[in-house]
């Protein structure tokens, strides 16, 4: 039997009203201030109210930037990451649960420990492999005094490069390995009885057959879940995609979006372009969290339970 408490159900409702406020508000004051005139919100802020001058801001948004080849270059960009992402995480927690090996704390271990290095601390690493695909092999060679090996005995000299700066592979490729993703699949992986298993090899069933026709089904939830936040953080990135990209056809939403702040020190901010373009901005990952929410609720739910 359910209790009726008015007070405590009231008490719900304000938080989460509350909570609707401070997620919601924002994006409303960025619709209002995209649909102004600039010297309004110079003078009195941001504005509390919509305007009439939301279509022409939008297209000198469009005029000033391209900027629907950058929402195509972060669409691209996101879905590599996330496909990239989802299936290395699987995989490897793959490895790790159902495989015996000597290896597999080691490998469990050093996965872990690249939660303790964000990107923003192996940038300048990240951009020396980017800029040459080849250079830690060559200085492993270099360094061991293989390189006039292989040259000698294989007929091979390591001299080429192989440059990803400026292309969707620089950008996606280094975001893609996750320790995040890992631990969710890892933790799911570990959940499954090991009878499924079991009878699975005892129908002749194989590792990589066992892999796609059982666990990846089995594993909806957990995807839409890492899908959606890789999506939006490699959406909303603004530091990889400015060390990697110098080209203007290149560049990604977020980096648009900043062509927008003044340049020089006593230039007026154009405050109304740049609410526009950030509206524009928000309309891919949230059609994205739209379409994966229901399996985004549920995947946090039963990773709760």
């Amino acid at each position: 039997m359910i209790e009726a408490r008015p007070f405590l159900t009231c008490l719900v409702y304000a938080v989460l009203a509350l909570g609707l406020l401070f997620s919601l508000g924002p994006l409303y004051l960025v619709l209002c201030s995209a649909s102004v005139p600039n010297q309004q919100l110079l003078s009195h802020g941001a504005a509390l109210l919509p305007g009439p001058d939301l279509i022409g801001n939008l297209q000198a948004v469009a005029q000033r930037s391209d900027i629907g080849r950058q929402l195509f270059n972060s669409l691209m960009v996101a879905s590599a990451v996330v496909i990239g992402k989802l299936l290395l995480s699987a995989i490897t927690a793959f490895a790790v649960v159902y495989f015996r090996s000597p290896f597999k704390p080691l490998i469990f271990w050093t996965v872990f420990a690249t939660l303790l290095m964000p990107l923003e601390v192996r940038i300048i690493p990240t951009y020396a492999v980017a800029s040459n695909l080849f250079e830690p092999l060559q200085t492993i060679l270099q360094l061991t005094g293989l390189d006039e090996f292989v040259a000698n005995v294989a007929g091979i000299k390591i001299t080429s490069s192989l440059n990803l700066l400026d292309t969707y592979a620089g950008l996606s490729l280094p975001l893609i390995a996750s320790a995040t993703g890992t631990f969710l699949f890892l933790q799911f992986y570990q959940t499954i009885p090991v009878e499924l298993a079991e009878a699975a090899l005892v129908d002749g069933t194989g590792p990589l057959r066992f892999f796609f026709d059982i666990l990846l089904p089995l594993s909806k939830t957990n995807f839409a879940a890492l899908g959606t936040i890789a999506f939006i953080s490699t959406w909303k990135d603004y530091m990889w995609p400015l060390v990697i990209t110098s080209q203007e056809h290149m560049r990604t939403v977020t980096l648009g979006m900043a062509s927008f702040l003044p340049a020089e020190s006593g230039q007026w901010p154009e405050w109304n372009l740049l609410m526009a373009a950030a509206l524009l901005a928000v309309i891919p990952p949230g059609i994205f969290i739209l379409l994966a929410q229901r399996w985004f609720v549920k995947a946090v739910v039963d990773i709760e339970k």
